[in-house]
């Protein structure tokens, strides 16, 4: 159902309970995006910080400054508090806001629609052979044609199972 999505939130812990970076979570899920489809990577994205509420106001700044730099981020960045509700309803707003935008323009702006139609098209065609490859490889597997560490090196380790660190990303048709 990525493919079908207009608008793709990053939404990343600021205060992980694990400890990890969120800026290597945010690079992860960006890296994943890409090899499942890059098209997909075109799409608007924008980043949202959780967990506001779990550090002091110059940590939550400091912690923003520094994943946007790390990243390189351009676009939209929110900072949000899931459990306390702050930010959410700017948030929530801002993308009712953007989908009206899009419709409309869709509408009103036939280069828009053509580019976004082209876009779409390009994300699906990426997400239908990413998927077939899988299956097919899945397929060989039980069949007992290929091993699953052939099929881990094949894959480029696009599932990597024993990555403990990373956020977990699963995909379902």
């Amino acid at each position: 159902h990525l493919a079908r999505t207009r608008l793709l939130l990053h939404l990343v812990d600021m205060a992980p309970l694990d400890n990890s970076d969120p800026a290597e979570a945010a690079a992860a899920i960006i890296n994943e995006l890409g090899r499942f489809s890059p098209a997909l990577t075109q799409r608007d994205r924008w980043l949202v910080l959780n967990k506001a509420d779990q550090l002091l106001d110059e940590e939550r700044e400091e912690r923003m400054r520094e994943v946007i730099a790390r990243l390189d981020w351009q676009g939209p960045v929110y900072v949000i508090s899931a459990l306390e509700r702050e930010g959410t309803d700017k948030l929530c707003g801002d993308i009712m806001n953007y989908i009206d935008e899009r419709t409309r323009r869709i509408a009103e702006e036939p280069e828009f629609a053509e580019a976004i139609a082209a876009l779409d098209q390009q994300i699906e065609d990426e997400a239908r052979a990413r998927l077939q490859a899988l299956d097919d490889a899945r397929a060989l597997r039980r069949a007992g044609v290929r091993s699953a560490d052939e099929e881990v090196e094949e894959e480029d380790d696009f599932d990597d199972e024993d990555d403990e660190d990373g956020p977990e990303i699963f995909y379902v048709r």
